[in-house]
């Protein structure tokens, strides 16, 4: 019996023109989101799930993988089985100009920031 056909894995993202304001800051207030941002921004390159360095579980974590992409901060994708991120950073600078740059900036200068 031949397998059924599968489709493509495809990932929802918004429209950065119906994110608010509100939903950024919420997404970036958790310590452990803004990692994950400033991991995407300090390889400069987009990063599968499991390579992000970050004290909480993998089940924890893509919890916080969604909040990012539902907030617009992130595009997850999948290449074969394996779910990637990249940061929309050119996007969320024409919707939030310099918000998502200060809250790096900012969140670098945190104590421990390094740590993880």
């Amino acid at each position: 019996m031949a397998r059924p056909r599968t489709t493509a894995r495809t990932v929802d993202h918004p429209d950065l023109t119906q994110v608010t304001l509100q939903q950024v800051l919420e997404a970036l207030v958790d310590p452990v989101r803004r990692t994950v941002v400033s991991q995407l921004v300090r390889k400069g390159e987009d990063m599968s799930c499991g390579t992000f360095e970050t004290p909480v579980s993998t089940s924890t974590l893509t919890h916080h993988f969604n909040v990012l992409r539902e907030a617009g901060v992130i595009r997850q994708y999948y290449v074969g089985t394996t779910k990637m991120n990249t940061l929309r950073a050119d996007e969320m600078e024409e919707r939030f100009p310099g918000l998502l740059a200060a809250v790096i900036a900012a969140s670098a200068m945190e104590p421990g920031a390094g740590a993880a």
